[in-house]
């Protein structure tokens, strides 16, 4: 099938060559080409503008960094808006508020197109390997048209709603990972006065009842970081999470609930950002806030 891709950060990046190993016909784009080099070497087509890409793909995916990224990529100049793109099914990828997939599916249809949200759960491996979290959102007929191509990228696919739910859902998956990590700070930091080795350590806590899947896979990258060596290759920045607690905040104000642990959270990652950790992988944060909680307090 021939399928473009819009975006080709790390997550789009993995997905794109998910894709061309399932055999499709790959069209990229991105706002930095240099980020589509390595999908070109490996078998994809650059295109020039959104609006090239869209006029030839049967199938377009999006997955941009916020609401601004999609705004720009579909409404701008050569953007997909300016194709003909009537009869195709765009998935959108992207972790925004429910209301900018809701405005996004509103202007598509006006031109006779359809959308399908399909945030996803996991980072670069699982996206490798077709081994994310699809959280779908859209009318039964337009996700039975492009579900084919979502379980090729998901090993688990959950339609829960009309457009805007799976927004809805993204950002209550990714909220109690992304506090945890704060959380996983203060508890390295409780624990620290009886002197365990950081291996040791993150054994324990990655064997409880309180442990995510997450630190019982990265525990031993957080013992890493915490004797001092590097997190490596970044799988999520603390900037990106930054961006998702921030719209989880909006979101939550909109529902009229004040997200309090999730408000302390933003502020710890705020001040890692503010200390230069912004590009760095969140398993960083945990041993950043406990070298230095008092003075970030």
């Amino acid at each position: 099938m021939k399928v473009g891709l819009l975006g080709t950060g790390r997550m789009g990046a993995a997905i794109a060559r998910r894709l061309i190993d399932c055999g499709h016909s790959l069209t990229v784009w991105n706002r930095s080409v240099g980020k589509a080099a390595a999908l070109v070497e490996h078998g994809a087509t650059l295109a020039t503008s959104p609006a090239d890409l869209a006029a030839n793909a049967q199938i377009i995916i999006s997955i941009l960094t916020d609401a601004a990224a999609i705004e720009a990529t579909f409404a701008g100049p050569e953007g997909v808006f300016a194709a003909d793109i009537a009869g195709r099914v765009i998935i959108e990828m992207s972790t925004v508020g429910p209301q900018t997939q809701i405005d996004l599916a509103e202007r598509l249809a006006a031109r006779g197109a359809a959308l399908v949200e399909c945030p996803v759960g996991g980072t670069v491996g699982p996206a490798r390997d077709g081994k994310l979290l699809g959280l779908v959102g859209g009318a039964d007929g337009d996700v039975a048209r492009v579900r084919p191509i979502i379980e090729q990228m998901c090993r688990r696919v959950e339609h829960v709603g009309p457009i805007g739910s799976g927004a809805r859902m993204k950002l209550a998956v990714n909220l109690p990972l992304m506090v945890y990590w704060q959380a996983l700070g203060e508890a390295i930091a409780l624990a620290k006065p009886i002197g365990l080795d950081p291996v040791r350590l993150m054994d324990i806590l990655a064997d409880t009842s309180g442990a995510p899947t997450a630190i019982k896979l990265r525990g031993p990258l957080v013992a890493s970081v915490l004797n001092g060596a590097s997190a490596g290759v970044t799988q999520f920045d603390i900037d990106s999470i930054r961006k998702d607690l921030r719209t989880m905040l909006a979101e939550g104000e909109h529902l009229g609930y004040d997200l309090l642990t999730t408000r302390a959270a933003m502020q710890a990652f705020d001040a890692a950002a503010s200390a230069g950790l912004g590009s760095h992988d969140s398993t960083e944060l945990a041993a950043w806030w406990v070298a230095n909680a008092r003075q970030a307090s």
